[in-house]
């Protein structure tokens, strides 16, 4: 029976998973896999992350946005809609694997805002 998650040892199992999928799909994997030289600080770092998001706490230090820009430069402005439409898929199919309750869902529906948001930020800082 899968239950809700409702602390950091649930967000690091959640985020764990899910980046062991991101690392080994076709299209997400070579982003991320080029982008990304620690996986254990970067799983510390979104655990903070969304520990921060979902539970308030606040342990995240950082700026998604200009992360996600430098990515987007780093890759010659090619990341595109089709990257976030996989990685919200993944994003949701990993909940639903893991997880049933009020704060999955919120993950879900943060995550697809917070991907919405990123992208649009990035697409506008391709025209400065």
């Amino acid at each position: 029976m899968r239950t809700d998650i409702t602390n950091r040892e649930d967000i690091s199992l959640l985020v764990r998973t899910f980046y062991g999928r991101v690392q080994k799909d076709a299209l997400l994997g070579p982003v991320f896999n080029t982008t990304i030289s620690n996986w254990e600080s970067h799983f510390e770092l979104l655990t903070d992350f969304w520990e921060t998001n979902l539970f308030f706490k606040k342990s995240y230090k950082g700026n998604p946005i200009t992360a996600h820009i430098k990515v987007d430069e780093a890759f010659h402005g090619g990341i595109n809609e089709v990257h976030f439409g996989t990685w919200i898929n993944l994003w949701h199919q990993t909940i639903n694997d893991l997880f049933e309750g009020e704060t999955a869902q919120i993950a879900k529906n943060r995550a697809r805002n917070m991907a919405t948001f990123i992208h649009l930020r990035m697409f506008e800082a391709r025209k400065k």
